[in-house]
């Protein structure tokens, strides 16, 4: 029985399971130390933090620290007292290319390169009569076909606006008498010349001014007095003009 009671009260006097002894000091000291894990509530309780979360907190200091370093350290406490955290972001502004439009020849550049020369071996009358008849059903889309009970004034304010590049024109009348009669189809319309095809297979330069030339289609001709007509084929389709009881030349 002694046996017994001895062996309970050696048992009763060891440290309860979870605790250890520590000797500090000069005389040994009893300490209980809880190393059991404390729940969200418990935690806050006693005001015990986990190492990770101080480790966490430390790391999140830093962070703000480094991105945001105007702040001050009420202002970095203020941001963790939030539920979200914003960090300032600076994108870098990508400078915008200046696309150059590319520009067209000059007028002068174009002469130089001799661009709208007609070169001898292509001066031939047979090998532009196929673009006067494509320019013969232009003009009939455009009148909406040519009948013989179509007004002549409705033709003739379509002609003036229309594109005349593989026309049959005729000078018929003009100051300069050695220009009367050249017939030919239309290769060049410039502001002041005209340049024509004959069947003689011969390119001829016919100024405007001064001359009166006849455009035939159909069996309607129509006049075009070159004084007036001084215009750009671009500039003309958008030109109006007015009628004149009697036009000189």
């Amino acid at each position: 029985m002694a046996a017994e009671e001895s062996e309970k009260k050696i048992k009763s006097e060891r440290p309860p399971k979870g605790t250890s002894l520590e000797r500090t000091g000069s005389g040994p000291r009893m300490k209980n130390a809880i190393y059991h894990a404390f729940t969200q509530k418990e935690a806050e309780e006693f005001d015990v933090q986990h190492p990770g979360v101080q480790r966490a907190e430390a790391f999140v200091k830093a962070f703000l620290k480094r991105s945001m370093p105007h702040l001050s350290q009420e202002a970095l406490k203020d941001q963790l007292q939030r539920k979200a955290v914003v960090l300032e972001y600076f994108t870098r502004r990508k400078r915008k290319e200046k696309k150059k439009k590319s520009k067209g020849l000059s007028a002068r550049q174009r002469r130089e390169l001799r661009l709208f020369d007609i070169k001898p071996e292509q001066q031939r009358y047979s090998l532009f009569l196929p673009l006067h008849e494509l320019w013969k059903q232009y003009i009939r889309d455009l009148c909406n076909g040519l009948k013989p009970d179509t007004q002549p004034q409705m033709i003739q304010a379509k002609l003036l606006k229309a594109d005349l590049h593989g026309a049959v024109i005729s000078v018929a009348k003009s100051k300069c008498p050695s220009y009367v009669g050249v017939t030919g189809i239309l290769l060049q319309e410039t502001k002041h010349v005209f340049k024509i095809i004959t069947k003689e297979d011969r390119l001829k330069v016919i100024p405007k001014l001064n001359c009166v030339f006849t455009v035939e289609i159909d069996d309607f001709i129509s006049y075009i007095y070159g004084s007036k007509f001084q215009l750009r084929s671009s500039e003309r389709s958008a030109k109006k003009f007015k009628a004149k009881g009697t036009i000189d030349l």
